[in-house]
Parts: C-alpha cells; sequence; structure tokens
C-alpha cells in the first residue's frame, strides 16, 4: 500500500478488530464497509488536483468510521494546508477507537448522526464520504420521513422512499458545503440507472457543478465485503451553464481510468441511464417497437421466505399438509436444467424435483378448524417468519400474490461467463407452475396473444427472438453490481428493442391484419 503510516498500519488493525465483533448480518444493515486504504489515497490525491491553490483546507467526513479518510488526507496534504477537520461517526463501536486512534491529531470526532446535527455557520471546502450503505427497507419509517422532509425543506427535493440512506447523506450535506467547496462521494453507481437515483441527479445537474463521475469495473470490486458497483462523483459548490459537459470515467483508477470521455449537461438530462457513459452514447429515442409494446412484464412471486413456504411434494406428503393449498412454482435458476420445461398430463413442470408454493388466504381460524395440519405449520413460523419484512406488512402474513403462469421467464439476475456472455436466459414455460422473484414473468398481450394461440410455431420463433438478443442491448437497459452481477427489473426488460417480434407478427397474421389492434408504436414505425 502507498503514502502507509505507522498510524494508518494501528488505524487497519483496529478497524479489523471492530469489523470481526460484529456479524456481517449487523454490518450490512447499519451500511458498515470501511474504504480500503489504496482507494481512500486515490480519492484525496484527486481532491488535491480539483482544490484551487493555497487553499486551506477545512475538511468532513460526515461517516467517519476509524478515520481512512482523514488518513489518506494527511498522505495528500500538507499538514500547514489542512486548517480544520471533523467528522461524524455514530457508532461508538468506531467511534470511540478512531477517537483514541487520532487524539494527537487536530481531528475532532463527534459521537452523532451526521443527518440530526445542526449546520455550522462557516462551511467546509472539502467533503469527502463514503455513506452508509443502508438499503432502504433498513430503515424506520419514522427516519424515512424526517430525512425526506429534510432534504426537501433544504433543497426542495422529492426523495423516493425506495432511496437508500447514502442518498440523505449526500443531499443533506449541500449545506454543509462552502461555496466553490469540492465535494467526492463514495457511492454506489446504482443511483445512475434506478428511479430513485432522480432526487440525486436532479441535484447534481441543478444545485452543483458536476465535475466528475468514475464508475469502476464492476468485475474489480473496491470492497471485499460488499457486493456493489462502486462509483466516484465530484462536485463543487457553484451554479453552472446549461451546456457545460462533465467527465466521466470508467475502470482503472480516478487519475489513470481506462475510459474516458465529456458528456454535456443536456443529454444527461434527456439519458436516464448514466451508467452508459463513458463507453455509450445517449441512446436515440426511435418509435421502433419495445418489448414492452407486446408483453406485460412483472417480478416473480416474493414469498417472505422461500424456505418456509416452498416445498417438494415429498414434504408436503411427511407433514400431511393439504396438497390443494399449494400451486406449482418453478425452482430458482441455478436448480433449473434446461430453458424449455415441459409439462406432465396435471400440468406439472417435467423436472426430477417439484415444487410447489402454499398459497392460502383463509383467516388462521377457518385454517385451525379445516386444516389442522397447516394451521400447526403456520404457528412454527410465528417468530421466525411472520415477523420478517415481508410477510408483516401482509394480512393474512401467509398470503402471497397473485401471479399466472407465463409462457415465457427471464432470469432476474445473472453473470456473464467466458463461454456464455449473456447474464440472462429465457426459458419457455409449457407448465402451470408460476415462478419466484428470482425472475420477471413475461405475459403477451393482445393482439400477440391472440395470434400466438392460432399458431403454436410462432411460440418457439419467439422464444428464439428472446435467445437472439445480445447481451450488450440486455445490459445497457439493466444494471451491474460489484463483480459482474446483472440485474434487470420489468420496465428495464420493457424498454429492449423488439422490431423483429413486430416482423414475425406481420408474416404471421398477413391479410388478416385489419381484425387485429396493433400497438400505436408498431403503426408509427410504420412495420405493418
Amino acid at each position: 500500500m502507498k503514502n502507509i503510516t505507522e498510524t494508518e498500519y494501528r488505524r487497519l488493525e483496529i478497524q479489523g478488530k471492530c469489523d470481526d465483533a460484529k456479524t456481517p448480518i449487523e454490518r450490512n444493515k447499519l451500511g458498515q464497509f470501511a474504504t480500503p486504504t489504496n482507494l481512500a489515497n486515490d480519492i484525496l490525491a484527486y481532491a488535491q488536483t480539483l482544490l484551487l491553490k493555497e487553499t486551506r483546507v477545512r475538511f468532513l467526513d460526515p461517516a467517519i468510521g476509524t478515520g481512512s479518510f482523514y488518513s489518506a488526507l494527511l498522505s495528500s496534504f500538507p499538514a500547514k494546508d489542512v486548517a480544520y477537520a471533523k467528522g461524524y461517526e455514530i457508532d461508538p463501536h468506531y467511534a470511540t477507537p478512531a477517537k483514541e486512534i487520532w487524539k494527537n491529531h487536530p481531528l475532532q470526532i463527534e459521537v452523532a448522526d451526521f443527518t440530526r446535527s445542526a449546520v455550522p455557520r462557516e462551511g467546509f471546502n472539502l467533503i469527502i464520504c463514503n455513506p452508509p450503505y443502508v438499503r432502504h427497507h433498513h430503515l424506520f419509517q419514522e427516519d424515512k420521513k424526517r430525512l425526506k422532509s429534510s432534504v426537501n425543506e433544504s433543497l426542495s427535493l422529492s426523495v423516493s422512499g425506495l432511496s437508500g440512506l447514502y442518498c440523505y447523506f449526500l443531499l443533506l450535506a449541500h449545506q454543509w458545503l462552502a461555496e466553490d467547496g469540492v465535494s467526492g462521494w463514495l457511492i454506489p453507481s446504482e443511483f445512475m440507472d434506478v428511479n430513485y437515483g432522480t432526487a440525486i441527479k436532479k441535484y447534481l445537474l441543478t444545485e452543483v457543478e458536476l465535475l466528475h463521475i468514475h464508475r469502476f469495473d464492476p468485475k474489480e470490486p473496491q470492497f471485499g465485503d460488499a457486493i456493489v458497483s462502486s462509483a466516484v462523483v465530484w462536485f463543487r459548490k457553484r451554479k453552472t451553464l446549461s451546456n457545460q459537459h462533465v467527465k466521466f470515467t470508467f475502470g482503472g483508477t480516478l487519475l489513470n481510468p481506462k475510459l474516458s470521455s465529456f458528456i454535456d449537461k443536456e443529454t444527461l438530462r434527456v439519458e436516464k441511464k448514466w451508467s452508459r457513459f463513458p463507453q455509450g452514447t445517449i441512446r436515440v429515442q426511435a418509435v421502433s417497437p419495445k418489448l414492452g409494446d407486446f408483453f406485460t412484464i412483472k417480478r416473480g412471486v416474493a414469498t417472505g421466505n422461500n424456505k418456509f413456504f416452498i416445498r417438494t411434494r415429498e414434504q408436503i406428503q411427511e407433514m400431511e399438509l393439504p396438497f390443494e393449498m399449494f400451486r406449482s412454482i418453478l425452482p430458482p435458476p441455478r436448480q433449473l436444467p434446461s430453458d424449455e420445461v415441459g409439462a406432465d398430463s396435471n400440468g406439472f413442470p417435467k423436472l426430477d424435483k417439484q415444487l410447489f408454493l402454499l398459497n392460502c388466504s383463509f383467516p388462521e381460524l377457518h385454517i385451525k378448524q379445516r386444516y389442522p395440519k397447516l394451521w400447526e405449520y403456520l404457528q412454527t413460523g410465528q417468530e421466525r417468519v411472520a415477523k420478517g419484512y415481508l410477510c408483516s406488512s401482509r394480512s393474512p402474513w401467509y398470503g402471497q400474490e397473485n401471479r399466472s403462469p407465463a409462457l415465457y421467464v427471464c432470469t432476474y439476475m445473472g453473470r456473464g461467463t467466458a463461454e456464455n456472455k449473456r447474464p440472462f436466459r429465457f426459458i419457455l414455460n409449457w407448465s402451470n407452475a408460476i415462478a419466484a422473484n428470482t425472475y420477471l414473468l413475461i405475459y403477451p398481450k393482445e393482439p400477440l396473444r391472440q395470434i400466438l394461440q392460432s399458431d403454436k410455431g410462432l411460440t418457439r420463433r419467439i422464444w428464439s427472438f428472446f435467445n437472439g438478443i445480445t447481451a450488450d442491448s440486455l445490459i445497457s437497459e439493466g444494471r451491474v453490481y460489484g463483480g459482474g452481477l446483472y440485474k434487470m427489473e420489468p420496465k428495464e426488460l420493457a424498454n429492449v428493442s423488439a422490431s423483429e417480434i413486430a416482423d414475425l407478427m406481420s408474416r404471421t397474421i398477413k391479410g388478416d391484419r385489419s381484425k387485429i389492434k396493433l400497438p400505436e408504436r408498431v403503426l408509427q414505425a410504420q412495420l405493418f
């Protein structure tokens, strides 16, 4: 490791002990993922290139942990250039040893919640932070309301309830940043693509001068203990002209990226998926048909606890549970041996191991009276399952979403391999099995559904089309996480180009097209 000092060695040792004293689940819920030394050094070295010369640094880290960024600050800036340094850490488990580590340094550490702290009179000209990566479902509703209200009050921005804690940290720090001050945020790159990232992108385009976004290669994770694709966002607190260009880089390091380009702000206002840059260009907003014109796409069933609600036929019989209270469900993608699922005489999947989902919405009293064995089984889940995040929000807690079997099914997550670059699989499902939320369910709309009923051969031709969609086309619409893990949401898959579907329909209906109402976008594209 470069520029490492004796104090940094000691800090790393203490950091390791603090991390080991907590379970991975505890740290995940609190979003506690420390910044590696090399990465912290790179970030502060880059910060030095953005600050005006002869500027004395007033440094703030709103989520300081044990002080990785402060340590890097000392490596990149001469002591005489650091006028003041402060950090906030909500967890005494890390704050107390951090105070001990830096007791001989002019660093003030507040053991407090940054998002509740009063804004100082004098701002900071350098804010660097790796905010806690706490997902929205780990935030209490009262905290969400408070955070949303605080952002709206300070910036007049509406933040989605699906936003992680890191979004609030970045937006609330605006008031702490001095005019012309520089801020660098190490955050998940998913904000560049997801709907809840809209507030951050609006902030970056309207409230500050967005300077640079560096996205690390997902195949080179920056954190050994978190599956996340990371980015560093740099901006200066000043208003800018509309034609400003923003630097986008990818891979490598901040100072030595693999790819680099400049994108103008007007393009960024139009393009919703910023992760296209710097590799790609803005997508042409063409009239050409999309998958969403022909298919309704939904996530599979979110059971709340697959191990509890999904059972094999043998387990159902062994526990004497009523088979009529279960419905067939596909196994997880890794357990599905083929991309075509046949059906037996009962419509169940032709698989060695058939799985069934508990599908009952009767009140517990009714179940107790009519299905005593099922009631006894439900009692075993009262503490462990019923109080879970999803089940606790349902009534009854064991009730499931209503989903119909889908003829076409797509895996929701996946990794491309050297042999097969495609991270997603398209399944042709002839059975009556539904699927869990590890899949996307693809239902043909009218008139395609009507055409499929009269031309069974079209079913396979459309399946061939799905399997012919290039990996790049799918990846460009989806999103990516650390280690090259790709994910696709229903709206993203719906946005994939589907001109060939229109062509297949046209060849199938031939002279009967006047009887079929076609999607408006298809008509506009003059494909019929």
